[in-house]
């Protein structure tokens, strides 16, 4: 599947400019960090499994990443992007475990990406730019922040990683200052 068929795919199930908004930032980011942690190769990969990530939810909140499978299935997607893609929902809605670094860090990031975002809505700039670390955290710690966006989720993340929460959240924000500057 090339970037274009995933594309194809994801708008085929999501409208709302919000959710297609995400999948473009969270395929950028994974991009990012497949060139960053030694992946470079396989970069357009990840950037695919970040699209489609959140393919069912539009649609399907209640039976997100199960009907992922099945969609990917009746459309013979490779069994490598629908491991990946379902194992983002390890814990919270299925049993499918990220093992790949790949996967551990689309578990890691979906949530935090949604997080740095509302972050940056706050700001004057409206960018990631100028966003520090320290502003992040404080934003973090704020469980009335972006509520939705899962803290456990974000910290077991990194610890499936095996960083330390700073060091996810400093290098995703460094993503999506790259990202944002290629927009």
């Amino acid at each position: 599947m090339n970037r274009e068929e995933a594309w194809a795919l994801l708008t085929e199930f999501n409208q709302e400019p919000f959710h297609l908004q995400h999948a473009r930032v969270v395929g950028n980011v994974m991009k990012w960090y497949a060139n960053e942690l030694g992946f470079g190769d396989e970069a357009d990969f990840w950037e695919i499994v970040g699209l489609l990530h959140d393919l069912d939810f539009e649609q399907f909140p209640d039976e997100h990443c199960i009907k992922t499978e099945e969609i990917m299935r009746d459309r013979g997607v490779d069994e490598r992007i629908i491991h990946a893609v379902v194992s983002h929902g390890y814990g919270i809605m299925v049993d499918v475990e990220p093992v790949h670094p790949m996967e551990k860090v689309l578990y890691a990031v979906d949530e935090l990406t949604g997080l740095i975002g509302a972050a940056t809505l706050m700001r004057p700039s409206k960018s990631v730019a100028d966003m520090e670390l320290k502003s992040l955290k404080k934003k973090f710690k704020d469980k009335g922040f972006a509520a939705g966006c899962s803290r456990e989720v974000i910290s077991k993340g990194a610890e499936m990683l095996g960083w330390e929460l700073d060091v996810l959240l400093d290098r995703t924000m460094q993503a999506m200052r790259k990202c944002e500057a290629q927009n």
